[in-house]
């Protein structure tokens, strides 16, 4: 019974760091799109001073 409880916890644990990696994850998802039309707005507005 006391195995059974370890591999319970050991399970639970596991399962407690892969959610929260996809749910890092699903955030990355939302913020890396922004994040790149930020950077091709900021490149595009520099390529147009110097010219």
């Amino acid at each position: 019974m006391n195995t059974l409880l370890w591999i319970v916890a050991i399970v639970a644990i596991v399962f407690f760091i892969i959610g929260g990696t996809v749910k890092a994850v699903s955030f990355l998802l939302w913020v890396a799109p922004i994040l790149l039309v930020i950077a091709i707005v900021l490149f595009i507005l520099n390529r147009g001073k110097r010219v």
